[in-house]
């Protein structure tokens, strides 16, 4: 099985994801820290229930990595939006031989005091452009910020997920996710919708 981890926005800067999350919310984001494998960086936001909030972005002050970003940053355009899903499992090449797109790349990170292992399209794509979480199996004894970082009041009512290859998704998320907060439809274009209830009332990340 595997299990919903947390959301992320993504962005040309973090000053702009920062500006966008802060003023939908109405909660702040509190720093987070940089990943050199892939030159990006991150501000982070501690949820109810277990979950949080990434704002990740490309750090222009970092050498380039050599590879291209994940979470397709390397070809962001627009305004910050919510792209990708990310859920954690117990075995990660178990996980990514029950995924639908063979060849992602299982990498280990560290930032700081955490250290996880990650599944990553060798071209820094999201697994049908995000239809399908990203895996992650964090390392033995590590706390999930999403429990180690203390909640900013918002909760997770919904999380709305559309886009042409939805179908197969579901086919695979049926056998190995249960989470009633998720749902994955069909529409000709990719989109997200992340719905929350925070202490000034119930709001939205698209």
């Amino acid at each position: 099985m595997i299990i919903l981890d947390h959301i992320a926005i993504g962005c040309a800067n973090l000053a702009e994801g920062r500006a966008y999350v802060e003023a939908q919310l109405g909660l702040k984001l509190q720093q987070g820290g940089k990943h050199p494998l892939f030159a990006t960086e991150n501000l982070l936001m501690g949820l109810d229930d277990g979950l949080y909030l990434e704002v990740i972005a490309p750090d222009k002050t970092a050498p380039p990595p050599g590879r291209p970003r994940w979470f397709g940053l390397d070809h962001w355009q627009g305004p910050p939006r919510l792209c990708n899903w990310i859920c954690r499992c117990d075995d990660l090449t178990a996980g990514l031989e029950a995924a639908p797109q063979g060849g992602i790349v299982s990498l280990a990170l560290a930032r700081g005091s955490l250290n996880w292992k990650i599944g990553v399209p060798p071209d820094g794509s999201l697994s049908l452009g995000g239809l399908y979480p990203s895996l992650l199996e964090w390392g033995p004894g590590i706390e999930p910020p999403g429990k180690s970082l203390p909640s900013a009041g918002a909760r997770l009512l919904s999380l709305e997920i559309e886009g042409p290859e939805a179908v197969t998704a579901q086919h695979f998320l049926n056998q190995q996710f249960n989470d009633q907060r998720v749902s994955v439809r069909h529409s000709p274009k990719i989109c997200f919708a992340a719905r929350f209830q925070t202490p000034s009332g119930e709001r939205v990340l698209l």
